[in-house]
C-alpha cells in the first residue's frame, strides 16, 4: 500500500520525468502492482515537473552565503532540514502555476517554455 490515497484520497495521479534512470522494470512493476496511476508526460520534461523548482529552491537554501560542509553527515542533515521546511507557500505557488505551465507547452508544440 502506498501513502497517496491517505495524503489525496482515491482519486490521485503520481508525476514522474520518465527519464530512464525512473523508467525501470522494477520502477514499472511496483506502479502496476500497487495500481497507482501515472501522469503521461514527456521524459525529462522540467516544465511539467514542479519537483525540479523544489530542488533548485533547496539547493539554493542548503547553500546559501556560500556555505560549504565539512562532512557528508553535516550536508545530509542540512539537506533533510531543508526538506522538512519547504515553505507551503511555494507548494502552493508551483501546484497553482500547473494551468499556466500546461498552456504554454501546449502553445510551444512542446518545446521550450521560460519554466
Amino acid at each position: 500500500m502506498t501513502e497517496g490515497p491517505c495524503l489525496c484520497g482515491n482519486d490521485w495521479v503520481f508525476q514522474q520525468d520518465n527519464a530512464a534512470v525512473h523508467n525501470a522494470r522494477l520502477t514499472k512493476d511496483f506502479f502496476q502492482v500497487n495500481n497507482i496511476t501515472l501522469l503521461d508526460h514527456p521524459a525529462c520534461s522540467p516544465d511539467l515537473n514542479q519537483i525540479e523548482n523544489i530542488w533548485g529552491w533547496m539547493a539554493r537554501e542548503v547553500y546559501k552565503n556560500g556555505h560549504q560542509f565539512q562532512t557528508v553527515d553535516a550536508l545530509r542533515k542540512a539537506i533533510f532540514n531543508t526538506w522538512s521546511n519547504v515553505p507551503t507557500s511555494l507548494l502552493e505557488t508551483l501546484a497553482s502555476s500547473m494551468p499556466k505551465r500546461l498552456f504554454e507547452v501546449i502553445n510551444k508544440n512542446g518545446g521550450a517554455t521560460h519554466y
